[in-house]
């Protein structure tokens, strides 16, 4: 009896000992990026433009990890809507960033849609591409959203992201909404 025993507590630690397989994910994404006025601006100086980006992203069960690059546009200077003493004030910088991100989500296979929340951190750089001057420095994010199952490995993603960046950012807190063609293997 000892012996049985023995032999169902080890093919139960073998059971759930066993490693769950990765999966892997990538996304091609656009959308909208916009920001508040900033600290430093005279009236409503609010900015909204094209987001577009990339990730890459590997989970297990209801852990995941993502590396994500992601540019929206800035103001350009040749519209005259800018005045070039004041670029900092009265323009929207174009934004890069590099984020790596957690995410909680619910497992796949429990229906078409899978619900997540993230958080991460990493860099970013805002750039005035025709004054040529940046700035660079380190940033967080939070949000969530849905990868919606389409056909076979092919999904939709809608994700809305809240950035925390820190230094001399022209706006420090601006969201992202975009929709992105997920590809699950």
């Amino acid at each position: 009896m000892a012996r049985i025993l023995a032999v169902g507590a080890l093919v139960l630690a073998v059971v759930l000992c066993a490693p769950a397989p990765a999966r892997a994910d990538f996304t091609a994404f656009i959308g909208t990026s916009f920001s508040g006025t900033p600290e430093n601006a005279i009236g409503d100086n609010s900015h909204s433009s094209l987001a577009r980006g990339l990730s890459v992203g590997v989970g297990v069960l209801i852990v995941g990890f993502e590396f994500e690059w992601a540019k929206s546009g800035g103001d350009d200077l040749g519209d005259g809507s800018c005045a070039a003493a004041n670029v900092r004030v009265l323009c929207a910088p174009a934004v890069t960033t590099i984020m790596g991100n957690v995410l909680l989500q619910t497992p796949r296979g429990l229906g078409p849609v899978q619900v997540y929340g993230t958080a991460g951190a990493g860099g970013y750089r805002e750039r005035f591409d025709p004054i040529d001057d940046s700035t660079t420095g380190f940033g967080t994010n939070v949000g969530g959203g849905v990868k919606v199952s389409l056909l076979g490995p092919l999904r939709v993603r809608v994700d809305y992201r809240v950035f925390k960046l820190t230094g001399d950012a022209v706006y420090s807190t601006p969201q992202r909404l975009y929709v992105g063609a997920n590809l699950a293997f």
